[in-house]
Formats: C-alpha cells, sequence, structure tokens
C-alpha cells in the first residue's frame, strides 16, 4: 500500500499573507529585544504592518497577518500559552476589532494615525480587562491606565506616522517575489 500525497494549492494570496506576517514577525522580534521601564510598555512595531495591510488589502488580510503573528512571535520568544501569549492574543483581538469598526470612519479625517492611536488604546484596554479578570484580580491594576494610556498614544501616533509614509511610498499592490 503506498502512501497518499496531499498537495495544497498555494494561492499568491497565501504567499503576500506568509510574506507580511514575516515582517510583522521581525518586528515583535524587535520589538521584544528593546528594553522597557515598564513590563507591557512597547513600541507595538508590528502594528505598522497591520495598519499597512488594512489599508492595502483589507481587514480579512489584516486578521491573518495579526493572527501569525501572535502565534508565530509567541512561539519563537518562547511564551506560547503562557500568559503573555493571551495577554498578546487579547490586546490584537479588541485591536483588531477596533480596526474592523474605524475603518469604517471617513478616510478624510481618519486616517493610519487616528487608526493606529485607536488600535493602541484598543490593545492596552483588552490587555488590562484581561489582567484584571485573570492575572491580577483588583481594581489596582487600573492604577497602570494613564501610564499605559501615553504610551499607546506615543506609540499609536509614531506607528501611524510610520504607515503613513509607507502607504505614500511602497507601490499600491506589490506582489511578493517567490522563487
Amino acid at each position: 500500500m503506498t502512501p497518499s500525497v496531499i498537495k495544497l494549492k498555494v494561492t499568491d494570496e497565501d504567499r503576500r499573507i506568509a510574506w507580511l506576517a514575516t515582517a510583522a514577525v521581525g518586528l515583535s522580534l524587535v520589538d521584544a529585544a528593546i528594553p522597557s521601564p515598564l513590563p507591557g510598555v512597547k513600541p507595538g512595531l508590528a502594528n505598522i504592518v497591520t495598519l499597512v495591510v488594512l489599508a492595502r488589502y483589507g481587514w480579512a488580510t489584516a486578521v491573518w497577518v495579526s493572527g501569525l503573528r501572535v502565534l508565530a512571535g509567541s512561539l519563537l520568544l518562547g511564551y506560547f500559552l503562557a500568559p503573555g501569549f493571551f495577554l498578546s492574543l487579547t490586546g490584537t483581538v479588541f485591536s483588531l476589532a477596533t480596526l474592523g469598526l474605524t475603518r469604517h470612519l471617513p478616510a478624510r479625517w481618519f486616517g493610519p494615525v487616528s487608526l493606529s492611536i485607536f488600535a493602541a488604546f484598543a490593545h492596552i484596554g483588552g490587555q488590562l480587562l484581561l489582567a484584571r479578570l485573570w492575572l491580577i484580580p483588583h481594581d489596582g491594576v487600573f492604577l497602570l491606565t494613564p501610564i499605559f494610556s501615553l504610551a499607546a498614544l506615543v506609540f499609536g501616533t509614531i506607528n501611524g506616522l510610520i504607515a503613513t509614509k509607507l502607504l505614500n511610498e511602497l507601490p499600491s499592490q506589490p506582489e511578493p517575489s517567490c522563487a
């Protein structure tokens, strides 16, 4: 009896998502290497990729890229299924849900910078909520809100500005180059 071989058809969209997720994972690794004075305060560099993907390819592709980033990043950094994984996943889900809602706002007034700020606040809000419900069952965790809110505003603005610059400079529909 000969073992059967399953062949999966890989589409151009699959390749695009893989390349974009790779970029996001790489930026997550850079993010993890940056020292932080307070746990949880990170620039969120991978969110730049998410913003560009959202603008270029839509929300569904942004969800795929972000989900793969959280999964692969947690595996590479060694915290898969640890509290950090669930905090990251929760922040990402809240952020993506917010981007899903806010992407329908008028582009004239709401661009990558404002979307990035909304997403950063949603991300940290989701993480604080999960921390309160699961890890630190005391309302004192919310005393960190001003610090995290300032970080969300600063890093959300910076990431949004970088995403805007990339969107203005990159070709409108870059195709992945696969050998």
